[in-house]
């Protein structure tokens, strides 16, 4: 595959072109990426509000009902319930692997068998998030199915 970058000198010109004989899941894998790269999300630290890419999110997790996302220099609190980050992004690399954790599998390291059928996600920023049973088979077919 060839690649090309051409400089142009507007920001709001930017674009990206995919030119392909048939759309695979690995060009799809590549739209959805380059389409996550602009997604903007606002979080609150310590009563300030701060913007930050979608991009840089390691994971969503949800602690005594509130939600935050992890990045790998802050951990933001958002207004959005776990459950519509994970319908909203599920089309961008992030996937449910736990109750109270949505991953970004552009952030994901390795994965290793933990005790009774679990597994651990060893994500990019060295942290370990545990894969419950019951989201194991959805998380294979993920990251060995494509996605």
């Amino acid at each position: 595959m060839r690649v090309q970058i051409k400089r142009i000198r507007e920001k709001t010109d930017e674009c990206t072109t995919i030119e392909c004989v048939e759309i695979t899941p690995d060009i799809e894998s590549i739209r959805t990426y380059a389409l996550s790269k602009g997604t903007v999300l606002s979080g609150m630290v310590d009563d300030r509000t701060y913007q930050f890419n979608l991009s840089e999110v390691i994971y969503f997790e949800a602690v005594d009902e509130k939600v935050f996302a992890n990045t790998h220099h802050m951990t933001y609190e958002l207004k959005n319930r776990l459950y519509e980050l994970e319908q909203a992004y599920e089309n961008n690399h992030f996937i449910r692997c736990a109750k109270a954790f949505v991953i970004n599998l552009m952030m994901l390291e390795s994965i290793s068998p933990a005790m009774n059928g679990r597994f651990t996600a060893h994500m990019k920023n060295k942290e370990k998030v545990i894969i419950s049973r019951q989201y194991v088979p959805a998380l294979k077919q993920a990251v060995l199915g494509g996605r």
